[in-house]
C-alpha cells in the first residue's frame, strides 16, 4: 500500500511548524522531514527527520549545484522512499520560500511510483504576518531567504504561489481580529480554497493527488479566479472582454494598474500577437507578462484533442463567434478599489471601433512596447 504524502508550505516558519507538529500529533506513525535551505547557496543542506516523540535523525546534504530541485532529486525522494514502508504518513515540511508545486510535480516520478502518493498540499499561514507580508516589494535575498544562488524572486510573489496552489490553508497565530482579516483576504485570493485553523486540520490521506490537475488550479489557460466581490474595505474586481488590446495603450497603464490593487491576475491578448495566451500576473507592485502558450483557436482542430479536457472546457466558456477563446479575463483585489474606475481605464486600453475594423494585418503594424520582454521570455 502506497504511504500517503503531505507538503506543509509557507513563508511563515512558526505557522509551518505548528502545522507539522499537528499533523504528527493525529497520525501515530507519522514521520515528518525537513530540508533547511539556509546554506543551500553553499551546497550545503542540513537534513531533520522527525516524529511525534522527538528528532530521528539529521545529517548534513552536500549537492552538487545548491538549488531546490536538486534537493528534491538527491536527498528527499530517496529519503521518502527509504522512510515509506515504516511510515503511516509522510510529512514534508518545505523550506520558507520553496513552492510546493515543484516539489509535486517531482514526486509524480517513476522513482516514487507506487510507493508515494501526494494526497494534501498545505499552505501554513501566520495570521499577523500573511496580510503584511502581501503588500511587501522586497525581494527574498534582501529577507534571507533565498532558495537558491541568484534567486530573484519577491516575498510577496512566493507567498501568492503558496497560498494559491494549496488544497487547503492553515491559519496559526495572531488574534482574533488577525484571523479575521486573514480569512476576508483569503476568501478574495483563494475562494475556492477551504481555510482551516491548526487545531482543525482537514483529512489528508484520503485522495490521491495528480500533479497535473493541481497545476491546471494555477495554470493562465484554466485557472478559474476569483470574481466580483466586496468584503468590507476589501475589493475584488473582475475584467472581461473580447475586444483585443492595444498595446501601447496597455503598456502606459501597467504602472496605474499594479499600484492600485495589491493582487491581480488573469490571461489576455494583444492585437499584436493574436495567436498567443498572455498571462497577467502582479503582486505588491510588481507585474509579470508571460506568454503562455497559443489559444485554441489558434491552433488546427486535429490539435484540441492534444490538450486537457480542463483546457479544452476554459475555451469552450470563453468562446465567442469572431474570436474563439480569446479573450480579457484580469481580476484585481486591493483595499478601497474603485472597480468602475479600474475598468474604465482597462477599457480604454482596448482597439476603438474603428482600430477593430481595420483588422490583423493593420494591429501587426501597431507599437508593440512588449514585445521586447515577452521575446527575452520566449527565448529564455
Amino acid at each position: 500500500m502506497p504511504t500517503p504524502v503531505v507538503l506543509v508550505a509557507g513563508l511563515h516558519a512558526t505557522a509551518r511548524t505548528a502545522t507539522v507538529d499537528r499533523l504528527l500529533a493525529g497520525h501515530p506513525g507519522a514521520v515528518a522531514v525537513h530540508h533547511d535551505l539556509r546554506e543551500v547557496v553553499r551546497g550545503r543542506v542540513r537534513r531533520g527527520v522527525r516524529d511525534r516523540t522527538g528528532v530521528l535523525d539529521t545529517a548534513e546534504v552536500r549537492l552538487a549545484h545548491g538549488c531546490v530541485t536538486c534537493t528534491v532529486r538527491e536527498d528527499l525522494l530517496p529519503q521518502l522512499v527509504t522512510l515509506a514502508p515504516r511510515a503511516s504518513l509522510l510529512v514534508v515540511e518545505l523550506w520558507d520560500s520553496v513552492e510546493p508545486r515543484s516539489v509535486a510535480e517531482a514526486l509524480d516520478c517513476e522513482e516514487a511510483g507506487e510507493t508515494l502518493w501526494l494526497t494534501a498540499v498545505l499552505t501554513a499561514l501566520d495570521a499577523a504576518a500573511m496580510p503584511v507580508d502581501l503588500t511587501r516589494g522586497e525581494r527574498l535575498g534582501e529577507v534571507g531567504r533565498s532558495a537558491a544562488a541568484g534567486d530573484q524572486r519577491y516575498l510577496a510573489e512566493v507567498l501568492v504561489r503558496q497560498l494559491e496552489y494549496a488544497t487547503a490553508l492553515v491559519l496559526h497565530g495572531g488574534d482574533e481580529d488577525d484571523r479575521d482579516l486573514s480569512r476576508r483576504v483569503l476568501a478574495h485570493l483563494a475562494p475556492f480554497t477551504p481555510v482551516h485553523p491548526v487545531q482543525a486540520l482537514p483529512p489528508v490521506t484520503s485522495t490521491r493527488l495528480c500533479a497535473a490537475d493541481l497545476a491546471e488550479r494555477v495554470d493562465p489557460a484554466t485557472a478559474q479566479l476569483p470574481g466580483d466581490a466586496r468584503t468590507d474595505e476589501i475589493v475584488t474586481a473582475v475584467w472581461h472582454s473580447r475586444r483585443p488590446l492595444h498595446p501601447a495603450r496597455l503598456f502606459e497603464a501597467v504602472d496605474e494598474l499594479v499600484t492600485e490593487s495589491v493582487r491581480s491576475r488573469g490571461r489576455f491578448w494583444l492585437a499584436t500577437r493574436p495567436d498567443h495566451l498572455l498571462a497577467w500576473d502582479a503582486v505588491a507592485g510588481i507585474v509579470s507578462v508571460e506568454d503562455a502558450g497559443p489559444w485554441l483557436a489558434a491552433l488546427p482542430e486535429a490539435a484540441w484533442e492534444l490538450v486537457s479536457p480542463a483546457r479544452r472546457l476554459a475555451a469552450a466558456l470563453d468562446w465567442g463567434d469572431e474570436h474563439g477563446d480569446r479573450v480579457q479575463r484580469l481580476t484585481f483585489t486591493g483595499p478601497d478599489l474603485d472597480a468602475d474606475r479600474l475598468r474604465a481605464l482597462l477599457d480604454s486600453c482596448l482597439l476603438t471601433p474603428g482600430e477593430e475594423a481595420a483588422g490583423p494585418d493593420a494591429w501587426l503594424g501597431y507599437d508593440d512596447p512588449f514585445a521586447p520582454i515577452l521575446t527575452v521570455k520566449e527565448n529564455a
